[in-house]
């Protein structure tokens, strides 16, 4: 799972990633669901997404192969709940950990900002919510590697993570 602050490559990494192993990756809902919105999000939204976050993954299982990419899941959802809104529903906050992923890839925002056009924080905050990425996987108790570096770096080291965890047992 590729988890961390926006514009930091998840989404491209994410896409490489899948057509590497040759599996399926399940996009950015947050981004899916802006796109259809056209307009900021607001906590009213929060469910929505999660909901949306939860079907795409259940559906794109049976596709992926022995290998489920994801270009975020419900920890972001919580992560940014609770920095733009100071809250979350609690429902979230429990699927989020019963579905914790087994390997976060948490991408550092060492590379550069790159707008694309939706309601964005501005790239200046991006290591404060590297911060609270960190802290929410720390909490929750879940296996995560940093990504930092360039993007064959990234590249390189998100393959030896995943391979790490594919040869080991759960």
């Amino acid at each position: 799972m590729l988890t961390g602050s926006e514009c930091t490559g998840k989404t491209t990494l994410a896409s490489e990633l899948a057509e590497h192993y040759r599996t399926v990756w399940v996009p950015e809902q947050s981004r899916v669901y802006l796109d259809r919105k056209g307009a900021p999000l607001v906590y009213a939204d929060v469910e929505a997404i999660a909901r949306a976050v939860i079907a795409a993954e259940e559906e794109a299982v049976p596709r992926a192969n022995r290998l489920l990419i994801l270009d975020t899941d419900l920890l972001s959802t919580v992560v940014y709940s609770r920095h733009y809104y100071g809250d979350c529903p609690p429902w979230v906050e429990a699927a989020a950990r019963e579905r914790r992923a087994h390997l976060y890839l948490l991408q550092h925002p060492d590379v550069p900002w790159v707008a694309d056009g939706l309601f964005r924080d501005i790239p200046d905050r991006r290591e404060e919510m590297h911060a609270l990425f960190r802290k929410a996987l720390e909490a929750g108790g879940a296996r995560y590697l940093d990504i930092r570096g360039g993007w064959e770096e990234r590249r390189a080291r998100a393959r030896r993570a995943i391979d790490a965890l594919r040869a080991a047992p759960l």
